[in-house]
């Protein structure tokens, strides 16, 4: 086994520790990579703290890594020592269901093996990307593109691939009208992505405190849902809604945005049921809908994508000695719009 240093959570409200975890040796396609940075994402407070169901702790969280090559298992193919890397959401998924065999191992009929909270093949349960290493089979590894610096690149591994991959799934593109609900990690970026491919973007956000900051990054409007007349002036005006929130809202009030055989699709995933009056959808074809991240193929092309348009998150860069505060601004909306930690810094007091 091989002894990382990490950041964990020794309980649902206690504060992170540095502490020592293992790794497994390396299998044959294995990579271990040095870890430079990983985002903080809101997943992970959602599962630290238990409200997406009992997890076992010490826990380490992190699903959005990027760093460096150290060494590859003697039957690797696809990298070599020093490669720019990442790793996401998961790594790694049965392989074998219709859906992996689709290039969509997020939707494995087995269940994805996420990248934390998890019980690996081999029996281990998983641990995430708030540590200094991390061993994943070369098939669950994407390559950075070199035109995106690393700090940057984490958090593309989830909030870049979260929101890529609806906005093409219902086609973002010239001549449609894009709504995106909430302008914070997620939301941010799916402006910027839904503006790269073309849409005309609209925010929804509950107030116009960040207004400039979302026409600044490619929105075209910006509204307050706090003020009822939003919902009334752009009733039936939009094709997509990408709701980022992972809070309970009325959706059945964004459904109303939607025009004929629009989509109102969730990415963000709060702890509360949603409720959805059928009469929303059946007046005017409307769907409502939900995504999960995206494969391995579509988060490569994702990032390729970024490349090429220079798009990249809004970060903050963080030690890992304040993870806690970083938390505790997540859930106060108080980031423009990512932390990520510099993992450099593991070992400061």
């Amino acid at each position: 086994m091989i002894t990382v240093q990490a950041r964990a959570a020794f309980g649902p409200e206690g504060p992170f520790k540095l502490t020592s975890i293992e790794r497994r040796d390396l299998q044959p396609h294995d990579v271990l990579i040095e870890i430079k940075y990983a985002g903080i994402c809101h997943s992970d407070i959602h599962t630290a703290r238990g409200e997406w169901g009992p997890v076992q702790y010490p826990l380490v969280p992190g699903h959005e890594i990027a760093g460096l090559v150290a060494e590859v298992g003697s039957e690797v193919t696809k990298y070599a020592v020093g490669d720019r890397v990442g790793v996401g959401c998961m790594v790694d998924s049965c392989r074998e269901c219709e859906n992996c065999r689709k290039g969509e191992e997020q939707y494995c009929l087995e269940g994805n093996t996420g990248t934390y909270a998890a019980i690996d093949r081999y029996g281990q349960y998983t641990q995430g990307g708030y540590s200094t290493r991390i061993v994943v089979t070369e098939d669950f590894v994407v390559r950075i593109p070199d035109g995106i610096e690393l700090d940057v690149a984490a958090p593309l591994l989830c909030a870049g691939i979260t929101t890529y991959s609806p906005l093409r799934h219902w086609g973002a593109a010239p001549g449609k009208k894009v709504a995106v609900v909430g302008f914070g990690g997620l939301g941010h970026m799916a402006v910027k992505l839904a503006h790269a491919m073309g849409a005309e973007v609209t925010v929804l956000s509950q107030t116009l405190s960040k207004k400039e900051d979302g026409l600044r990054l490619g929105a075209d409007r910006y509204y307050a849902t706090s003020d009822p007349e939003t919902f009334k002036k752009l009733a039936g005006s939009f094709d997509l809604i990408v709701n980022t929130v992972s809070a309970k809202i009325d959706i059945n009030a964004y459904l109303s945005l939607l025009g004929l055989g629009g989509t109102l699709v969730n990415v963000g995933a709060p702890a509360e049921p949603l409720e959805v009056n059928v009469f929303s959808l059946i007046g005017h074809r409307r769907s409502f809908a939900g995504s999960m991240i995206g494969g391995i193929r579509e988060t490569q092309e994702m990032l390729d994508f970024c490349a090429e348009h220079r798009i990249a998150p809004e970060i903050e860069v963080i030690s890992a000695n304040r993870i806690d505060e970083a938390w505790e601004r997540v859930l106060a909306s108080d980031v423009r719009y990512r932390f990520v930690i510099d993992i450099g810094t593991m070992e400061q007091p």
